[in-house]
């Protein structure tokens, strides 16, 4: 009986579910253990039988006199068919629910996997990197910025641009000092603005920026479709995409309909914001995205006046959890005021003051990513939107 149950289980696939298998062997050692205890079930209903008999004959056709012996042997035998079947029922019901769920998830799994959308690569665009974090306020945007701006100064890198997929909150047109909205080609397709070399498109160049983008999931959707598809980006060696804060909507829509060469992620070193950056680092590692690795952001004040380094925000956190979660830091970004005067009037300080502490993280991160890419297929011919 053991044998034939691992074989059905085999057949349809539960032995490896260790759950299910665990299941059915325990159930499999307590039919065995009733049967052991009671000896054979029909051996044991004979012998009541015939001892009923016995009685019978002995009163003259009299109400046989039920001794303990009997009444209790008769009781067990009972007990034990019933234990019995309702051991063999409940593996009857347990295997034909397994096997109706077994059949149902496949076939949901194929209808889902009909139902995704195909990846079609973006014209003319031969790599696609995201940055997120798992928490807003790390200074996500900021250094999507910087990173695309030192990637257009790198001399064998030719054409970048900067998606600001942030629908509620776009920052990309006050960091890149950009207003006013796109113009459009004679196929209807919006033409990206462009400043500090840099191809860029936001929801915030569409909308008034004093207006509040109160969206339900499916228009959020699709303006991140029409951001993605009805932009002219190519040529493009980079393509940069600031997504939003969180592991929601955004992130996976744009993971299931394009592909993405890796992702960068975002965070300080307080132990709070590292906790939501283990959540994005394990939500692009569900949907296959290659993780480039960590910037550290504001990882220590450095005082403008004697040059005295704080770690305001803790220290070694980020260590940890690349450690942890087999990725690598980047960069350590340091906390200086003049950053924040500087992504305030939308003038990347790696555009303006290139020979500065602040900026020569971002030339070797960019140089790191370059170096990462480099032996991986373009996502996309780089001459097909030309």
């Amino acid at each position: 009986m053991h044998s034939t149950i691992v074989q059905v289980c085999k057949s349809y696939g539960i032995h490896k579910n260790k759950i299910v298998y665990q299941l059915f062997e325990r159930n499999v050692h307590a039919l065995r253990n009733m049967i052991s205890m009671g000896g054979n079930v029909d051996v044991v209903r004979r012998r009541s039988q015939q001892s009923r008999r016995y009685g019978h004959n002995n009163h003259l056709g009299k109400e046989p006199k039920k001794t303990y012996s009997t009444y209790s042997q008769s009781r067990f035998t009972s007990n034990i068919k019933d234990s019995v079947l309702n051991q063999f029922n409940f593996i009857h019901f347990a295997f034909s629910r397994l096997i109706a769920q077994k059949t149902f998830s496949s076939q949901a799994q194929d209808r889902t996997c009909r139902g995704l959308p195909k990846k079609l690569p973006l014209a003319g665009v031969k790599h696609v990197i995201v940055v997120a974090s798992g928490k807003g306020g790390v200074g996500k945007s900021s250094t999507a910025v910087s990173l695309a701006v030192s990637l257009s100064q790198e001399p064998e890198v030719g054409n970048v641009g900067l998606l600001d997929a942030d629908i509620y909150g776009p920052s990309i047109p006050m960091l890149m000092n950009l207003s006013g909205q796109p113009e459009l080609n004679s196929q209807n397709l919006m033409i990206p603005l462009m400043n500090y070399g840099v191809k860029c498109m936001s929801m915030g160049f569409l909308v008034d920026e004093k207006s509040a983008i109160i969206w339900r999931g499916l228009m959020v959707m699709s303006a991140i479709q029409k951001l993605l598809r009805e932009v002219v980006w190519g040529p493009l060696d980079y393509l940069i995409v600031d997504l939003p804060p969180g592991t929601g909507d955004v992130q996976l829509s744009i993971v299931q309909n394009i592909p993405v060469s890796g992702s960068v992620i975002v965070t300080t070193p307080q132990d709070l914001a590292l906790l939501d950056a283990r959540r994005a680092i394990d939500m692009f590692d569900k949907v296959e995205v290659p993780a480039l690795g960590v910037i550290e952001n504001m990882s220590v004040f450095v005082c403008p006046c004697c040059g005295h380094q704080e770690h305001i925000f803790g220290q070694g956190g980020a260590e940890a959890v690349t450690a942890e979660m087999k990725t690598e830091i980047l960069g350590q970004v340091p906390l200086q005021s003049y950053v924040r005067e500087a992504c305030d009037n939308g003038v990347p300080v790696v555009a303006t003051t290139p020979d500065c502490d602040y900026s020569k993280v971002f030339k070797s991160i960019a140089q790191s990513i370059i170096k990462k890419l480099k032996d991986t297929p373009p996502l996309t011919d780089y001459h097909n939107n030309q």
